[in-house]
């Protein structure tokens, strides 16, 4: 495969939400293809019917959409190799089980469910037992012309074992006697899961593999069927599971009880894509030079197979939140204040606000998008207080001198006829200065009367500008009153 052009492909059944395990298969599927110069082709595998969840295949592209990864070929942009879903290629996977059973490498299996079930009852879930592989053909034909439902096994060899190269694992081997007569084709006439991808994938030319390494003992049943054929097998990448962190300090392999494991899930709670992409991309893979933040495009030029790793990644979401928290603070000013938005709209629903002075106070504070209305909620309604809050020992406050300091600064406040950052800055600062006591001294208790929190985002002067001078004089004298009580 030298000289060939590296084609993956990232194959979703539709089945629900986008798990970050699924979303970092895709990534690195993408990153060796666009690394190596290939072609990522997205296939929708929905040939086990009963599992298809209603607008799934939206959540898949949706998903691709959000976080860059843009396919080469696909179900909405065409391709040589088409059709992409799987269903849509049905008719073509029976002729190819038909001709391993005309070679003697599959068989035609009748046994009913009932017979199966009991089997498994019977063994204590052991496998198939081969009662139909070699059926005289004068029976066979007979079950055929009488319209007895069937499905096509594999006849999978019952001695020696199988060894496959994985480029994460190295070469494993299986014995073949733990591999049962696998379903190619299902009696609904579908293909199996496992039997479609083989096809699939050496109609689409796909050149690299990559996938779980829970698919690691499932390899030596493609590999038999490559062979069956005649085909040329592909490089395998198995990927390491994705653990997450238990309440007792173990780990286990990443489920709800973590937290949010699906895409929709982390951008709900207020996650960039791009965030959680580059997070992702570093679960089990290392790169050479000592750094963790990566643009898609840095991604592509700095990816490496080799750089894969065999042990179990962890996924931490303190790490996220901090890989989060980089991703806003290296936004553009207009590009905060745009994701900010829909969270601004919670708090101040069609009201125009200061937004650029808003995200001044809030883009160096913000881990993660979902903070911001808990942070801002004072701006629509000055919660109730305890006149405590004046006191303030750094800034040197107590219950009498806030009481200046207030009656000092609502006269000031109401001279300043351009309601801007600077002009407000520039007035308290002077009025600081005529009052001759630190700056903190008086805009401890203006910021405490004008939010009505100890802890704010911004300090007292963009807290009046965003406020606007009407509201924010408001406050003041509120907080005057509540003092002089």
């Amino acid at each position: 495969m030298q000289n060939e052009t590296v084609r993956t492909r990232f194959a979703p059944s539709p089945t629900g939400f986008m798990h970050v395990g699924n979303l970092r298969t895709a990534l690195y599927e993408y990153l060796i293809a666009k690394s190596m110069g290939g072609q990522f082709v997205l296939r929708i595998e929905d040939t086990d019917q009963e599992r298809l969840v209603e607008g799934a295949v939206d959540v898949i592209y949706r998903t691709l959409d959000q976080v860059g990864l843009k396919h080469d070929e696909g179900p909405d942009v065409g391709g040589d190799y088409g059709p992409y879903i799987q269903s849509k290629r049905k008719d073509l996977y029976k002729p190819y089980a038909e001709q391993l059973v005309r070679e003697g490498k599959a068989y035609y299996c009748f046994c009913t469910k009932e017979r199966l079930d009991a089997l498994h009852e019977a063994q204590e879930g052991g496998g198939y037992d081969r009662h139909c592989r070699d059926l005289p053909q004068e029976e066979v034909d007979r079950l055929l012309a009488a319209g007895t439902p069937y499905v096509i096994r594999q006849k999978m060899p019952v001695e020696g074992s199988t060894t496959f190269h994985d480029v994460v694992y190295g070469d494993i081997t299986i014995e073949n006697r733990e591999l049962e007569d696998q379903i190619l084709l299902k009696s609904d006439g579908y293909p199996t899961y496992n039997f479609a991808n083989v096809i699939d994938d050496h109609l689409m030319h796909i050149t690299h593999v990559v996938r779980g390494c829970e698919y690691l003992t499932s390899t030596p049943k493609y590999n038999l069927l490559y062979e069956a054929f005649g085909w040329e097998v592909p490089t395998y990448v198995h990927l390491p599971l994705i653990m997450g962190k238990n309440e007792d300090g173990s780990v286990s392999k990443l489920s709800k009880r973590h937290g949010a494991t699906g895409f929709a899930d982390l951008m709900a709670e207020g996650y960039l894509p791009q965030a959680i992409t580059n997070y992702i991309a570093l679960l089990g893979w290392c790169p050479k030079e000592n750094r963790e933040l990566f643009t898609l495009p840095e991604l592509v030029e700095n990816f490496s197979i080799e750089g894969i790793s065999k042990s179990p990644a962890v996924f931490d979401y303190d790490k996220l939140t901090w890989f989060n928290a980089e991703y806003i603070r290296a936004m553009t000013q207009d590009e905060f204040i745009t994701a900010a938005m829909p969270y601004f709209q919670q708090v101040f629903g069609d009201k125009q606000m200061n937004w650029e002075v808003l995200a001044s106070i809030l883009q160096p504070r913000v881990t993660k998008l979902t903070e911001i209305p808990g942070m801002i909620g004072f701006f629509q309604e000055l919660p109730e207080y305890s006149v405590d809050l004046f006191v303030n020992k750094k800034s040197k406050t107590n219950l009498e001198n806030s009481v200046t300091m207030l009656e000092a600064a609502i006269p000031e406040l109401k001279s300043v006829s351009n309601w801007q950052l600077d002009t407000i800055h520039d007035q308290l600062i002077a009025l600081a200065q005529r009052l001759e006591v630190k700056n903190g001294t008086l805009l401890w208790p203006v910021r405490i009367a004008a939010a009505g929190m100890q802890v704010t985002p911004g300090g007292a002067m963009e807290i009046l500008a965003i406020l606007g001078k009407e509201e924010s004089l408001r406050r003041l004298e509120i907080g005057l009153e509540k003092l002089k009580k």
